[in-house]
């Protein structure tokens, strides 16, 4: 497979890494974009496959909650105006209501629109022509607990659960509101600014607990140490690797010493009622959807070109 400069472009900001170096990666495994990031790390050469933080859809990220029940969606638009547009505001909190009541992102757009005689799908085409700017209904979830509290939290806030980083918390227990929601926006703030990638060790992604394993034993293979050893090795880093990644097991920002799990152990232990954390979850405005970079592509096509 020929390595392109649009391929080479993606593994450099995903990767970190140097623009010959992402280059030789991808020769080395025939293009393959996940083989070559672990490729660059087992080298040293990339420190973990990074997410593009070049973002180009803008909007806005809206969050409702009713009862043990919580919804959040994210709705796109090509300018940061738009969103602070009232129309537009108001069509992503209406939204956010809805999904209370939808099973998925298709089940929201097929749902009747409130006193318009559309669809959802339908009048987000309506706003469309009114605004006068594409837009996206990009993605929705939902958290839910039998008891206790589900906890919203809006960073960067524009109006009343609107922003351009919402979290919902789940914590099951029979502990007081006041309680539950002291503890609850704590962690939204730690999720926030830590992004982590589950709430648990168990639910964990397995392809990629496996793929970090793969990359850790080639690099203890490679560092020359007894088999023994290098295991070792591999399984100490694995548990550094889960303290970075699983909430629950991640150091509390608020404090900077306690692991997570122990901050929810010791509020159930003071409100006199156990509290579980049984669900998160969080969007970043635009995460994952990258700008175009003319300048930058024409650097790496003359890169390769050599």
């Amino acid at each position: 497979m020929s390595v392109t400069a649009a391929l080479v472009k993606e593994l450099r900001e995903k990767s970190g890494a140097g623009m010959m170096d992402c280059k030789k990666a991808l020769g080395e495994t025939n293009g393959d974009m996940d083989a070559a990031i672990d490729w660059l790390r087992t080298k040293g050469l990339a420190a973990a496959a990074k997410k593009s933080g070049r973002v180009a859809a803008e909007g806005l990220v809206a969050v409702h909650v009713d009862g043990a029940n919580g919804a959040m969606i994210e709705l796109n638009s090509e300018t940061d105006f738009v969103s602070r547009n009232d129309e537009f505001q108001s069509f992503a909190s209406t939204l956010a209501k809805l999904a209370l009541s939808a099973d998925d992102l298709d089940a929201l757009n097929a749902m009747d629109y409130p006193e318009t005689g559309r669809t959802v799908a339908e009048e987000l085409t309506n706003k469309i022509a009114t605004i006068g700017e594409n837009m996206t209904l990009r993605r929705m979830t939902k958290v839910s607990v039998s008891e206790g509290a589900i906890v919203p939290y809006m960073h960067n806030a524009v109006a009343d659960g609107l922003g351009r980083i919402g979290v919902l918390v789940g914590l099951q227990s029979g502990a007081s509101a006041d309680d539950l929601n002291a503890l609850g926006k704590q962690l939204a703030m730690h999720i926030a600014a830590t992004s982590p990638a589950s709430l648990s060790v168990d639910d964990l992604d397995a392809d990629l607990v496996a793929r970090e394993r793969d990359v850790l034993i080639e690099q203890a293979k490679a560092s020359g140490k007894p088999q023994e050893i290098a295991e070792k090795m591999v399984e100490g880093r694995m548990r550094k690797y889960y303290q970075e990644v699983v909430l629950l097991e991640q150091t509390f920002v608020i404090d900077g010493e306690s692991k997570v799990g122990d901050v929810v152990a010791k509020a159930g232990k003071d409100a006199g009622s156990d509290i579980a954390m049984t669900a998160f979850a969080q969007f970043n405005l635009g995460a994952g959807i990258e700008k175009e970079e003319a300048d930058f592509a024409a650097e790496v096509a003359a890169t390769l070109g050599n």
